[in-house]
């Protein structure tokens, strides 16, 4: 089985991940947690491997005499909020973006917030390590929470501009892509006042409408009917609803590095810390410089994103937003979670006095590829690693190494990295020409292939 990734453990059900390995997850983690409770909480998304591996998760929590909290289907923020309200820990079966044969687990600790890098650390030593059952008069039981999603929801509509959204007038297509969000954001929109359209809003494992991951590929459906209703606005989900991405009221795409830089700009101050990943768009680097805050890069992942906001508020920054242009957007005073309801709340609030393509229109001077490039073994993954590194070292442009290889020609940058969730090499690049954006991601796509 994978261990932990960027952001948690993920694989095709039934043969890179198991149930078994579900239930062995857990008992890691609560062999973790036993010092500090004696319940958690579980959630998934709409997978339809998802039930089965909540169950075995439930049984290796039980197993090791916890009591166990079923959130049923819920967002991962929701599953979040849940966690920090009750204050315990808790575990999410998710899939996120990854296609429909794939599962995977996240980890929660009991402040709702993902668990660190030295926690997961800690739960992998534990993966191997024997385990002390409880006896069968001490073993833990399991209960059906029915309040999760709509106490989350709640949540959201209290820490957003409510009257501000309502008096904006909107029209709102939701496109929740058959996950978790279905049963949160299409309510959730309405309860603020918008008028609500949706598309693919059906919770349906199998994903029949589109992939779970909202990128411009598979958006098509929703551009189709913002333009057919004149609407404001569509917003996008993932499998487990903690991304947003959107399309303006053209219907047009709108890159999710240039929706991140339209809401950094509308919450930074002077001296605040931003934390994105080391793909982090010119955009955003442009704003933070003009609001005089300052940029911390981290790996990619939202588990390192998450660590690395902590660190700073420890020293006592204020990290007024972080996130990566994949539309995954934490605000830290909110809570440290990526939140795709609350983060398309925060965007709506700002179309009250503009409409998303001028929200945005500052944002778009540059252009973005990615190319994601498959991997059939671990021989060709090295070489293609290898093919990378020589290309990026024998570059004259500044290089980053912090995840991967970031090249920095001034005029524009490409970054390749292999995946933490999948089997693939991802390469991401960026320049203010589209030709130069598509130069050199050639020129790192034909370095990996010939390998090295």
């Amino acid at each position: 089985m994978h261990v932990f990734g960027s952001s948690g453990v993920r694989g095709v059900a039934g043969e890179e991940l198991t149930p078994g390995d579900a239930m062995q997850v857990a008992q890691a983690a609560g062999s973790v947690w036993a010092t500090d409770t004696d319940r958690v909480a579980i959630a998934r998304d709409t997978r339809t491997t998802g039930r089965t591996y909540a169950n075995a998760a439930t049984s290796g929590f039980t197993g090791l005499g916890y009591d166990v909290d079923r959130l049923g289907v819920v967002p991962t923020p929701g599953l979040q909020a849940y966690c920090e309200a009750e204050g315990v820990p808790g575990l999410m079966v998710t899939g996120s973006h990854n296609p429909p044969a794939y599962n995977g687990i996240k980890l929660v600790g009991a402040d709702g917030v993902e668990l660190s890098r030295v926690s997961l650390d800690a739960v992998e030593r534990s993966l191997t390590a024997e385990l002390s059952h409880a006896t069968w008069d001490r073993m833990g039981t399991d209960r059906r929470v029915e309040r999760a999603r709509r106490d989350y929801k709640a949540d959201v509509v209290q820490s957003v501009d409510r009257e501000r959204i309502a008096d904006a007038d909107l029209t709102v297509v939701v496109d929740p892509g058959h996950g978790a969000g279905a049963l949160v954001s299409p309510a959730l929109f309405r309860e603020l006042g918008c008028t609500v359209h949706t598309v693919n809003a059906q919770p349906d494992g199998h994903f029949p409408g589109r992939n779970p991951e909202p990128v411009a590929a598979t958006l098509g459906d929703l551009r189709s009917y913002v333009r057919a209703t004149d609407a404001d606005l569509g917003i996008a989900h993932d499998g487990d609803g903690d991304r947003a991405m959107f399309v303006d009221e053209r219907g047009e795409h709108i890159d999710g590095s240039a929706a991140f830089a339209a809401l950094a700009a509308a919450e930074l101050g002077a001296d605040d810390g931003v934390v994105s990943a080391v793909n982090a768009s010119q955009r955003l680097v442009d704003i933070v410089e003009e609001a005089g805050a300052t940029l911390s890069l981290t790996p990619i992942g939202s588990t390192h994103i998450v660590s690395r906001i902590k660190e700073l508020q420890a020293g006592g920054t204020h990290v007024a937003i972080a996130g990566e242009g994949n539309g995954g957007v934490l605000f830290p005073e909110y809570r440290i979670a990526r939140d795709g309801a609350y983060t398309a709340a925060r965007f709506c609030e700002l179309l009250a006095d503009r409409s998303a393509s001028e929200l945005v229109a500052p944002y778009d001077e540059y252009y973005n590829v990615r190319r994601n490039l498959h991997v059939k073994g671990e021989a060709v993954r090295e070489s293609m690693l290898s093919g990378i590194e020589t290309h990026a070292t024998e570059s004259s442009a500044d290089l980053d190494t912090t995840d991967g290889w970031r090249l920095d020609y001034g005029d524009g940058w490409v970054l390749a990295r292999p995946s933490g969730t999948e089997p693939v090499v991802r390469v991401y690049a960026e320049a203010r020409a589209p030709e130069r954006a598509e130069e050199l991601a050639s020129q790192m796509v034909r370095a990996a292939e010939r390998g090295g």
